[in-house]
């Protein structure tokens, strides 16, 4: 418990204590985002709003691990490091990505084909590493049911970097509105360190400090937002769930507690392919689906509320589910 609770405050405290400066520098870089034409016209008040503050968060997050990386070493658990360097990964593919739209003044940064292929790269050397280092085993474990699923190496690999790719894509999608990235991923981690304490995994404290970093992040992001996470972040979060997905070994349980997620991408998707039946038509009134709620007429707020409040409870019938199975 002492590990959880120094992972949070700490990564909560550096959050508060650098926002400011990095917002700061952030503007004086002219660092802004730019908001696409086709968007909700009454999201261009934010235009110029300051991206990439997923660094905030970030190198919170990243503080508390390396401090307690000794400790790490003497129980020979490598994990919190292996998620860590997933999310700093992805972290920089957004952060190209990122800086690219900021260099050519677009909201159009890596091209789709360059952005998936650094991501599938990445998602298969982590699956490899964790699999040489004895954490995980070609298997998948199905919640709820408590069956094991055993597949040759080959296919484990395969469908693993299809799930990571998958999440931290979806991940991205959901960062569309103030504060409801973080918020949802904020209580994702709070569920992924109630499981890890349950495994007794030091895991728990790259979720304790992801906590702890989003919530200090918020305070900045939350609307009207100060900053944007930007792909830096919004990246950097997508390895995150994946990588404690992985490191207790239950990646399937992605579904449930990643439902928002998982929404935000299959009303994207939806959106393309009946666009494309029908010739024009649309089936939400805007795709991701937290557009067409605000469509809609609710409010970011509430939105925000909404779906961080379906996160939680789908996160607490999965632990249920899981504490009772173990």
């Amino acid at each position: 418990m002492k590990s959880i609770a120094f992972g949070a405050l700490t990564a909560l405290v550096i959050a508060l204590l650098i926002g400011p400066s990095i917002i700061k520098a952030l503007r004086k870089m002219k660092f802004g985002q730019k908001i696409l034409e086709d968007g909700p016209t009454w999201h261009m008040n934010k235009q110029n709003t300051p991206t990439m503050g997923g660094v905030i968060f970030i190198a919170a997050i990243t503080v508390p691990i390396i401090v307690l990386l000794p400790a790490m070493v003497s129980i020979s658990d490598y994990r919190p490091v292996l998620m860590l360097a997933l999310s700093l990964v992805f972290a920089a593919i957004g952060f190209v990505d990122d800086y690219t739209k900021i260099k050519k003044k677009q909201n159009k940064g890596l091209t789709a084909k360059q952005k998936l292929l650094l991501q599938l790269a990445a998602s298969a050397l982590f699956i490899t590493v964790m699999r040489t280092m004895g954490y995980l085993e070609p298997e998948i474990y199905i919640p709820f049911v408590n069956i094991t699923l055993d597949l040759p190496w080959w296919l484990y690999l395969a469908f693993s970097v299809f799930v990571i790719v998958g999440c931290d894509n979806a991940v991205n999608l959901t960062d569309g509105i103030d504060g409801l990235c973080a918020s949802v991923t904020a209580v994702v981690a709070v569920f992924f360190c109630g499981v890890f304490t349950i495994l007794g995994s030091s895991a728990r404290v790259f979720s304790a400090a992801l906590l702890g970093g989003l919530i200090g992040f918020l305070y900045f992001n939350k609307y009207p937002a100060k900053v944007f996470m930007g792909d830096t972040g919004s990246l950097f979060l997508g390895g995150a769930v994946c990588a404690m997905a992985y490191a207790c070994n239950m990646p399937v349980i992605l579904v449930p507690v990643g439902i928002i997620y998982i929404a935000e991408t299959l009303s994207d998707i939806i959106q393309v392919l009946y666009f494309k039946a029908t010739h024009g038509k649309r089936f939400f009134k805007m795709a991701p689906i937290h557009h067409h709620f605000e469509m809609c007429g609710w409010s970011e707020k509430k939105i925000v509320a909404v779906f961080t409040a379906v996160t939680a409870v789908m996160c607490v019938i999965s632990y249920w589910g899981i504490a009772a199975a173990l």
